[in-house]
């Protein structure tokens, strides 16, 4: 089995959604950095992003659609028309500097991550997730749906039995939808309830193609980690799959201001380790996360639990450079806790199980065979 490789981009490093937007702030540039400042990225395993090509894209998504995109980079306007048809520019997603070439790019790193693994090994891409992309249109900041087309990659190279795993604070619902008829993709998504796209439901099996997990705001690592042994595991582990992928969005931690779960980077990092032994490929992507500071330190200790790389106890001043070099608009970030500056792991955040979560568990469990 190759050593993890790592899919980055300098794309990444002053796109910006807006000065206004959640995405004005940087993620995948910190993470890679971090990851650098530690000295836990040789050059020999870091593959650059490339801007996937049109025909790549509309293996999934419309060609109308991609071509709305192009145009409305090159002319940093749409017409209502587009507006209205494609959502560019409407509902959060907004006309940007790069409004194709980064959602391009993302695609073409997941693309990529699933090409490298297609005969096996481990890929950490985190400038991929955009899990709401729908094929002729923008959902939820989200252009493409490069997790789809990841996805789709690996089934061109002849795998039939994938998992993809959601614990982005919003339900996968673009993931679930494109693959709702195909046996050979099962779709778990860990989700807050009653949250943006307020879909999700612990009902809504897909025929049998998805499992969804709502839980309620304050979820915290206990309740995480039943879930997991007593619920997600033990699915992946009946499913026996050839690659998973997992979405390991960000604002399911407590500090992100677009959620309310109260997650620490200790469960992110416990997941990913926890698949490496699943399957003989794993695929890991970024997704949602609205703070700098938890988003970056979250997906870089990713890295380090898909190397067992140990977490130091306090980080060495180039990391702390790092971190300390960025800047945060919102009320949590004009007097950020020194932590967020010197560690990389949080506190871990235990509680009681509820009863809602022990419930979600058992359901599953039914499910298993005997």
């Amino acid at each position: 089995m190759p050593r993890p490789r790592y899919i980055g981009s300098e794309i990444y490093r002053r796109s910006s959604y807006g000065p206004k937007h959640p995405l004005a702030v940087p993620r995948v540039s910190v993470c890679t950095d971090l990851i650098r400042a530690l000295g836990w990225l040789d050059d020999a395993r870091y593959h650059e992003a490339p801007l996937a090509e049109p025909v790549q894209l509309t293996r999934f998504h419309h060609p109308d659609y991609i071509a709305a995109l192009q145009r409305a980079e090159a002319n940093q306007s749409v017409t209502s028309e587009e507006r209205a048809r494609f959502r560019i520019g409407a509902d959060g997603n907004p006309v940007y500097r790069e409004v194709f070439r980064r959602p391009a790019t993302s695609a073409g790193g997941v693309m990529l991550a699933a090409r490298l693994t297609a005969d096996g090994g481990i890929v950490h891409c985190p400038g991929g997730g955009t899990h709401h992309g729908r094929p002729d249109r923008a959902s939820g900041f989200c252009y493409l749906n490069d997790s789809v087309l990841g996805i789709l990659t690996w089934l061109d190279h002849g795998l039939d039995n994938i998992v993809y795993l959601d614990i982005d604070a919003h339900h996968g619902d673009g993931v679930q939808d494109a693959f709702h008829d195909d046996p050979r993709v099962l779709t778990i998504s860990i989700h807050e309830e009653n949250r943006w796209p307020f879909t999700g439901a612990a009902a809504d099996r897909a025929g049998g193609a998805a499992w969804n997990f709502p839980v309620p705001a304050g979820f915290n690592d206990s309740e995480m980690r039943h879930l997991m042994v007593h619920a997600i595991l033990p699915l992946i582990r009946a499913r026996q799959p050839q690659a998973i992928m997992l979405q390991a969005g960000a604002d399911a931690l407590e500090e992100d201001p677009l959620a309310k779960l109260s997650l620490s980077n200790n469960i992110h990092r416990g997941i990913a380790a926890a698949l490496r032994d699943l399957a003989p490929r794993l695929l890991v992507t970024g997704g949602g996360g609205y703070n700098p500071y938890t988003t970056g330190r979250c997906w870089a200790g990713i890295w380090a639990a898909l190397n067992d790389l140990p977490i130091p106890d306090r980080l060495p001043p180039p990391a702390e450079a790092v971190l300390r070099d960025l800047t945060y608009p919102r009320s949590a970030g004009r007097n950020p806790p020194d932590h967020w500056f010197t560690t990389l792991a949080d506190p871990p955040r235990t509680g009681p199980i509820r009863d809602s979560i022990r419930t979600l568990a058992a359901a599953a469990r039914k499910d298993l065979p005997a």
